[in-house]
């Protein structure tokens, strides 16, 4: 077995030099994608990159890629629309909502400041009222969403993974309150997509963003966003370009695309969907999404009993993760000065958290426990 982990870290260059930690902020590459995004390059300009010939293999291309997404997603490809990154995903939800002065909008205190930042301008823009439920430090999340929720609210954020904590919502409850409370439910997939087992059906989210480019392993600015269907033909959409509708014989818009078309706009990165795809295979080359997901949890408990250990380190939570995010504070909170010291010194990269004031390192399936060994060595003498 350990050959066979050693075998399959060698598929991805980024790991050959260096002690990641990152992957809840950008996965490393397998060189197989890299390699599927160069060729897609190649392929564009030997087709011409603007020719018939390149159109109906740049369509072909995309399809292939909805289709792959929407597979892992456990939905149909009609629900999927292709974005840029979670960001995106979150504004052409949250934007596409009839807002009316004096409706609600509710988020976490564990939301990620892009979700914070679009909220704020809706409010600004909208006359909408925003408020912040307090599920930090909550033993049952679910309970502190229910007591906040209000007649008049039109829509709940949440992370399904919290990108802070690592904790992990019960999605699932959440949207059977929010559907009780006729409010629609945006999940942050930041950090579940490529993470762990999904099933959107199952789960009952109305906005589901995601991006590629963490726990998959693939390309910078390639994402997504999962909108359920009965939602769909009540969104307004936000940007609009030739990708987002049907149009004549003469080239003029005659209707919006029936799926989630609708909300893509014009030209994107086509060969970013190749990388993804070849990313997806190379997991799946060594386990199912289920078998990752419980490798990663063995990894996370792991490494957040090594902390524990440590009389000069908190978790935060007080039990191991159900997700590959392990945040800690030093008794002398000199959280920046750490992150520092381990990657100019060791080359083991992490990062800090603002909110709360800490250390976040990240554990994939792939993760050695001698990484972990290492990292907690480090952070031991760091701390004497």
């Amino acid at each position: 077995m350990t050959d066979k982990l050693h075998q399959h870290r060698a598929l991805f260059p980024a790991l050959a030099n260096k002690t990641y930690f990152n992957y809840g902020g950008q996965g490393p590459m397998p060189q197989a994608a890299i390699d599927a995004v160069v060729t897609a390059q190649v392929q564009t300009q030997q087709l011409g990159p603007f020719s018939n010939a390149v159109y109906s293999w740049m369509n072909q291309q995309i399809a292939t890629a909805r289709n792959s997404i929407a597979s892992h997603l456990h939905v149909t490809s009609e629900t999927i629309t292709l974005t840029e990154n979670v960001t995106v995903g979150c504004n052409i939800a949250m934007w596409g909502i009839n807002w009316q002065p004096g409706d609600h909008l509710l988020l976490t205190d564990c939301e990620h400041h892009a979700v914070i930042a679009i909220a704020q301008a809706i409010r600004r823009r909208f006359q909408v009222e925003i408020t912040t439920c307090p599920i930090l430090a909550a033993d049952n999340p679910v309970d502190v969403i229910a007591q906040h929720l209000r007649p008049n609210t039109r829509l709940l954020a949440i992370s399904h993974i919290l990108w802070n904590t690592g904790e992990v919502l019960a999605v699932d409850k959440i949207s059977q309150l929010c559907r009780a409370n006729k409010a629609l439910l945006l999940v942050d997939a930041a950090q579940s997509f490529g993470s762990m087992p999904l099933d959107l059906n199952q789960l009952g989210v109305d906005f589901y963003a995601f991006t590629g480019h963490k726990w998959m392993c693939g390309a910078a600015g390639l994402g997504g966003l999962y909108v359920r269907e009965e939602v769909r033909k009540n969104l307004l959409p936000t940007f609009v370009g030739w990708r987002s509708v049907i149009t004549d014989t003469q080239g003029q818009p005659q209707d919006w695309q029936p799926d989630g078309r609708s909300f893509e706009v014009a030209t994107s990165d086509i060969p970013l969907l190749a990388g993804l795809r070849e990313a997806m295979v190379v997991h799946e080359q060594w386990g199912s999404i289920q078998e990752r997901y419980e490798q990663i949890l063995k990894n996370s408990e792991y490494l957040w009993q090594k902390l524990q250990s440590l009389p000069e380190v908190k978790c935060l939570l007080t039990s191991p993760p159900q997700s590959g995010l392990v945040s800690f504070q030093l008794t002398n909170m000199q959280h920046q000065k750490l992150v520092n010291y381990l990657e100019t010194q060791h080359n083991i990269l992490t990062r800090t958290i603002a909110n709360p004031d800490c250390v976040r390192a990240c554990v994939h399936y792939f993760t050695l426990e001698s990484e972990i060994d290492d990292l907690v060595a480090v952070v031991r003498e760091f701390c004497v």
